[in-house]
């Protein structure tokens, strides 16, 4: 019987991460408006893409439902009210492609970003998703995760670390652990010439771990002492390909881990699922090409273990092979 997540978090061997989803249905020719469809009109095939996943190694999945909010729905001019389904729909999905492998898998739920800037980052509703809104849509899909079975919270690709507290505090209430992750680019602090990766909201490593502590979103809660995982993932740096890829993962641990040793923290899991470089338009300028390869990857394991990384995957580009490779490296250490 596989042990609970929080008690396999105790265990000192890394734990290897899916790859990337919608690219994946892409190649199989699936084109949706919004990816977390698939998983009624597609279901074959998000089966598929999981049970890929797991026989390349992955000791975690995570579910079909990045843009699977009201929120996104509406976005896409489909009914919102369809959430719930289509979340349920997701983990079963995935519970089934871990029982037709029969090996013991972890599933994890993910909570993607709002469609847009949040009010909270905003300065009002006039350009910004009103925070209740985004709350609502959070804890909805949050519910519906818990209800159908998940092992854990996978909170990712923020570009707020204000709504990563929204969304880690809706988790919070299933009891459930949680792992959050920003996505950064590159800056460089001009006083000291230090780089740092801050989100497009201008929020680095140290500021989430303020904004979770502060309780501003949970009732004064300090959600730190209810979030097990921290970490990163995705990351197309425009104009810095040097910090993209499995580069832009381990700069981004250590970073991180900087942020948590000058505020006298510790006791977290780092997670990281960088892309697979950043992606071109191929010459029919119809696909696109992810240039790191999976030995790439690969050779790039040590450095992010040697890091903190702990959970290790990937995100837009990678495929299975990706994640066969990063795990073969995983396991030779």
């Amino acid at each position: 019987m596989m042990k609970p997540f929080l008690d396999r978090l105790q265990e000192p061997a890394p734990l290897l991460f899916d790859g990337g989803f919608g690219s994946q249905l892409f190649l199989r020719g699936i084109k949706l408006t919004n990816s977390a469809l698939a998983n009624e009109l597609h279901p074959e095939a998000v089966v598929a893409i999981h049970r890929e996943y797991i026989e390349a190694g992955a000791d975690v999945i995570e579910t079909n439902t990045f843009v699977a909010s009201p929120l996104h729905l509406a976005m896409a001019e489909r009914d919102a009210d369809q959430a719930e389904y289509l979340v349920r729909l997701a983990v079963r999905h995935a519970r089934r492609a871990v029982e037709e492998c029969g090996r013991p898998v972890y599933v994890a739920g993910s909570l993607g970003p709002s469609p847009g800037a949040i009010e909270a980052d905003a300065g009002g509703v006039d350009f910004g998703i009103a925070n209740a809104a985004v709350r609502e849509a959070h804890a909805r899909v949050v519910r519906a995760m818990a209800e159908e079975g998940v092992d854990f919270f996978c909170v990712e690709t923020m570009f707020s670390a204000l709504e990563a507290a929204m969304a880690a505090e809706a988790a919070r209430q299933t009891g459930l652990p949680i792992a959050v992750n920003l996505t950064y680019k590159y800056t460089r602090d001009r006083r000291t010439g230090a780089e740092v990766y801050r989100t497009d909201w201008g929020h680095s490593a140290g500021d989430l771990l303020d904004i979770l502590a502060g309780g501003e979103f949970s009732g004064g809660v300090n959600l730190l002492d209810h979030i097990q995982v921290l970490g990163l993932n995705c990351g197309a740096e425009p104009s810095r390909a040097e910090h993209t890829g499995m580069p832009y993962a381990i700069s981004g641990l250590r970073q991180l881990h900087r942020a948590l040793e000058e505020r006298g923290l510790g006791g977290k899991r780092f997670m990281a699922f960088p892309n697979a470089g950043l992606p071109r338009l191929a010459k029919d300028r119809q696909t696109t090409h992810y240039p790191h390869s999976p030995e790439d990857m690969a050779s790039k394991v040590g450095e992010l273990l040697g890091e903190g990384g702990y959970l290790i995957g990937g995100c837009c580009g990678t495929t299975p092979a990706h994640i066969r490779a990063m795990g073969a490296a995983l396991h030779s250490r």
